[in-house]
């Protein structure tokens, strides 16, 4: 029998020692650090990020038609229709281009896609498009009747910013709860223990979250629901979870 073998079975049936109060203590300092850079980031993605997309998609949709000029600046706060002329089209799962070639000062552009449809896909060699430009992006490329928006083109998917925002802070206040416990009380945990009261609030925000985040977007219900919904349904969790454990023991 080897020297690890003989080790777990003299151990067999003795419950292994709690962790001390030192150490709780280490992990809690250790937790309400992580809150407050959970915070931090809630705080950049509804005062900074959101805003910014915000404003960014409302220019993008009040911008006008350019006036029309004999050399075309490098940006515009305006859209102007550019003809170009297909070098290469890529139609890959993780990797859907286009490069086009134009006159100055857009002679080699590479627009990205989110998807192939509907003008990707039809894409070749020397096919000639019109691309909508705006502040010296390609946001729009169109061949025929069809019309795409590439990657770059401003969007209302704000949700999704709203339902990385709301994580970070239901984080936040799940680090801050569990390490304010371990400091304050390290040999009383009560519930507040990782397994299961925390993992499963862990488990239930993330989830909470993107579903109500990739939902909102697919349906196009505001982005202030995404909070509300998800803070709802973590506070919901943890009662139920908090009731449980309780009759449990």
């Amino acid at each position: 029998m080897s020297t690890r073998e003989r080790a777990t079975t003299g151990n067999a049936g003795k419950p292994a020692p709690p962790p001390s109060p030192a150490r709780h203590r280490l992990t809690g300092a250790a937790l309400i650090v992580l809150s407050v850079a959970a915070a931090l980031a809630c705080g950049y993605v509804f005062t900074t990020w959101l805003p910014a997309d915000r404003a960014r998609y409302r220019e993008y949709r009040a911008a006008e038609v350019c006036p029309d000029r004999t050399v075309v600046p490098a940006a515009e706060d305006c859209l102007r229709e550019l003809a170009f002329t297909v070098e290469d089209a890529e139609d890959r799962p993780k990797h859907r281009t286009a490069t086009l070639r134009g006159a100055a000062p857009f002679r080699h552009v590479e627009v990205a896609f989110g998807d192939s449809e509907p003008v990707l896909a039809d894409l070749g060699r020397g096919d000639r498009v019109t691309a909508t430009v705006w502040r010296g992006v390609v946001v729009a490329v169109a061949e025929r009747d069809a019309r795409q928006e590439s990657s770059d083109a401003p969007r209302a998917e704000l949700q999704m910013h709203a339902a990385f925002g709301t994580f970070a802070g239901l984080g936040a206040a799940l680090a801050l709860a569990f390490g304010t416990v371990r400091l304050a009380r390290p040999r009383r945990l009560g519930v507040l223990t990782w397994r299961p009261y925390g993992k499963w609030l862990l488990i239930t925000a993330g989830t909470a979250c993107a579903a109500v985040g990739l939902i909102s977007v697919w349906t196009g219900l505001p982005w202030p629901l995404v909070p509300a919904v998800c803070g709802a349904v973590v506070a919901a969790t943890a009662v139920f979870l908090r009731r449980d454990l309780r009759r449990g023991n």
